[in-house]
């Protein structure tokens, strides 16, 4: 029987990206175009309409109450740090050719700067493999392995620019490219943590400069609908998803956004669920504003504890890649002290708004807080629960904070990563002094859709 609400499931959250106060609050106001286009194709109309999910953010609507609209009687969970093997599909038929400024990894090997690693798939399940200066110079080595993948110098999440795998003459990727074969022809995959994933997706499906607009909450839901969506896909024995429309649009690490990124951060492990199971959340961009979808339509993937763990890699001492630790981590038993404060408080009819992200943890596990339009509900052991703003959570941050990891792998500590109060005013959202989410790419001199969803039906799944 279907429920009438989302709710939000007792989950243990395993992984993602550990970040500080400041970091939550960024990349509002960030310059970008203006103005909102007209969806130019109706899309399928089944589940979330991403014009709909626009329109409902600007009219106040949160993330959770967006998808509880479109969704009706799905629950929200939390998954464990996991990956996502993607299909390049430009790619078929043709072998691997990628290389990573910072150098990598292949049959066991490192890839100096420079080299370029070139992969032709066998029936076998491995591939030879062929390193050269540059992509089109002399051999430096070649093999065969058993292991048909190029490793970038670390696998952790959240990685530099000049540790992504890039095409020769394409895009660039985060996480691992490799090759199989599908009835004797060549794949090429794309396996990469799944909040990496999301950081090409989001802005490639929705426009980033929705969060300029005032609709930072449909971000949100699209985030949370994507990393959905890709879970529960099971396409290929290869691969769970592919990139272009006929899955989610995922152009690697082309058009990713800090404004889109901070949606992926701020909804990390969220999923949506039926019955416990990941749900294959369908969007479009309908642009009549679409209808609730019913759920028992759509096919379901596993529960968030059956997803694997992160690979092995393959090398000296053959480690097993362990994500930064997140500080949303922590095992959730009913409500916590905030919900209950919240909840008593009014909730979302309270002065602090909705909610715009998880409860975080504050640095030296003083407490833990979480966000709202509005102000701040901080939980610490001497003061219980109470609303606060910036000025009182910043006294109550412990002196000489430990530093905090940010999604490039940067350390910022955690009054640096925080907006001086004085700038800050209720309800409004500062960038942080620090970069926390990867640079925008400079904008080609070339038409740009200047809001709402892009393209005909290429921003819809089918």
């Amino acid at each position: 029987m279907a429920r009438s609400a989302i709710s939000v499931r007792p989950a243990l959250i395993t992984g993602g990206v550990l970040l500080a106060v400041g970091v939550l609050l960024a990349f509002w106001g960030w310059p970008g175009q203006t103005g909102y286009r007209p969806l130019a194709g109706p899309g399928h109309g089944r589940g979330m309409s991403q014009v709909g999910a626009f329109d409902s953010a600007l009219e106040g609507l949160s993330a959770e109450r967006i998808l509880e609209h479109y969704y009706p009687g799905a629950d929200l969970g939390r998954i464990p740090h996991t990956t996502v093997a993607v299909r390049l599909v430009e790619q078929d038929d043709s072998t691997l050719d990628a290389y990573a400024d910072a150098g990598g990894r292949v049959a066991g090997r490192e890839l100096a700067a420079g080299q370029a690693a070139h992969l032709a798939p066998l029936a076998d399940g491995g591939a030879n493999v062929v390193v050269t200066t540059g992509c089109d110079g002399e051999v430096v080595w070649q093999s065969a392995t058993d292991d048909p993948w190029i490793y970038p110098l670390d696998r952790a999440p959240g990685r530099p620019a000049a540790e992504h795998l890039t095409l020769c003459g394409g895009l660039a990727y985060r996480g691992a490219l490799g090759v199989a074969t599908e009835n004797g022809e060549a794949r090429t995959l794309n396996r990469v943590d799944v909040e990496d994933y999301l950081l090409g997706v989001v802005p490639a499906e929705v426009q980033a400069n929705w969060a300029d607009k005032g609709a930072a909450e449909a971000l949100r839901a699209q985030a949370i609908a994507a990393r959905s969506y890709a879970l529960a896909e099971h396409r290929y024995p290869y691969a769970q998803t592919c990139d272009t429309t006929d899955c989610q649009a995922y152009p690697g690490t082309d058009k990713e956004d800090p404004r889109a990124a901070a949606a992926v951060v701020a909804t990390a492990g969220m999923v949506l669920l039926r019955d416990g199971r990941i749900l294959r959340a369908e969007y479009s961009a309908a642009p009549d504003g679409g209808e609730p979808a019913d759920i028992y339509t759509f096919a379901v993937g596993p529960t968030p504890g059956e997803l694997g763990p992160l690979p092995v890699e393959p090398g000296p001492g053959d480690r097993t890649v362990v994500a930064p630790s997140d500080p949303r981590t922590r095992t959730v038993v009913g409500e916590s002290p905030i919900d209950i404060e919240y909840r008593r408080i009014g909730g979302a009819n309270s002065s602090v708004g909705q909610p715009l992200g998880p409860e975080m943890a504050l640095p030296q596990q003083a407490g833990t807080y979480r966000m709202f339009t509005n102000g701040i509900i901080i939980s610490t052991p001497t003061l219980g629960a109470r609303v606060v703003d910036f000025t009182r959570l910043m006294e109550l941050v412990p002196e000489g904070p430990a530093n905090q990891a940010t999604p490039s792998g940067a350390a910022v500590p955690f009054a640096d990563a925080m907006p001086p109060a004085s700038t800050v005013a209720p309800g409004r959202i500062v960038a942080p002094k620090t970069a926390s989410t990867p640079t925008p790419r400079p904008t080609p001199n070339t038409a740009i859709p200047s809001g709402g969803p892009t393209g005909d039906e290429r921003r819809s799944v089918r």
